[in-house]
């Protein structure tokens, strides 16, 4: 069944103020297309009602991802929030949250359309290393409802910035996850599209066919070096990157 992308749009938002944010109705109802479609512009109706765009993320960059969202290619999302490393958002503030283990790119040049690696390293200012907060907010395995509903994304934890030097490599640097002091998971800057540099290049190309592109001082999450992992009431997250430096999150005991 075709989909009329303004009808749902309007659908999506009224279901969204009433705190529901996978309307059954478009349950196995969507394409990609139509999903990105719908996420670009609740976004557009988010940032004209008084939030702020202030860059992107791609997800499903590694196999662990994908593997654990059984969806096989990257996806995109807007990122509308940051806060400083340590920050603890509160018990009841998040809505079945998780975390991706990620490095943060913030961009000194915009790119648009296909771009080469070499542009991607000449664009981008500095290197953070950083959570994503997610927010689990339907059914998981309703994977375009997911993307229609801005992928998950909440919120971004960053760390202090480092230049992007050239003798720099990405793809080598390893980052090591802690929860409540407990080793979770260790991955590689590869496991994320063999270089995280490679999302901002597909981001800037896929960008491009909704008539969209990076911008001056945008953010980009490139992706986790490791699968998700849920975050609970009481718990703290730690991960060191390799090179980058270390990054720090939880939330408040209830």
């Amino acid at each position: 069944m075709a989909i009329d992308v303004a009808t749902a749009v309007e659908d999506f938002w009224i279901a969204r103020k009433h705190g529901e944010f996978f309307p059954r109705a478009y349950y196995d109802q969507l394409t990609s297309d139509d999903a990105y479609r719908i996420q670009l512009a609740l976004i557009d109706r988010r940032v004209a009602a008084g939030e702020g765009q202030i860059g992107w993320k791609v997800g499903l960059t590694s196999k662990a991802i994908q593997n654990q969202f059984g969806f096989h290619e990257p996806i995109f999302a807007c990122v509308l929030e940051t806060q400083p490393s340590g920050h603890v958002f509160g018990s009841t503030e998040l809505i079945n949250p998780g975390i991706e283990t990620e490095l943060c790119v913030r961009l000194a040049h915009g790119l648009e359309g296909t771009v080469s690696m070499a542009q991607v390293r000449e664009a981008i200012d500095v290197v953070q290393p950083s959570f994503e907060i997610i927010e689990t907010r339907g059914d998981p395995r309703q994977m375009m409802l997911v993307l229609a509903d801005n992928g998950q994304a909440r919120s971004v934890v960053a760390g202090a910035p480092v230049r992007l030097t050239p003798d720099l490599a990405l793809d080598k640097v390893s980052a090591h996850i802690d929860i409540n002091g407990q080793e979770m998971a260790t991955g590689l800057g590869s496991a994320v599209l063999d270089n995280p540099l490679n999302s901002v290049l597909w981001l800037a190309r896929k960008l491009g066919q909704y008539d969209r592109c990076l911008r001056p001082k945008d953010i980009v999450m490139t992706g986790s070096f490791v699968r998700q992992f849920p975050l609970a009431s009481g718990d703290v997250a730690v991960a060191e990157f390799s090179g980058i430096g270390r990054v720090e999150t939880g939330i408040s005991k209830a």
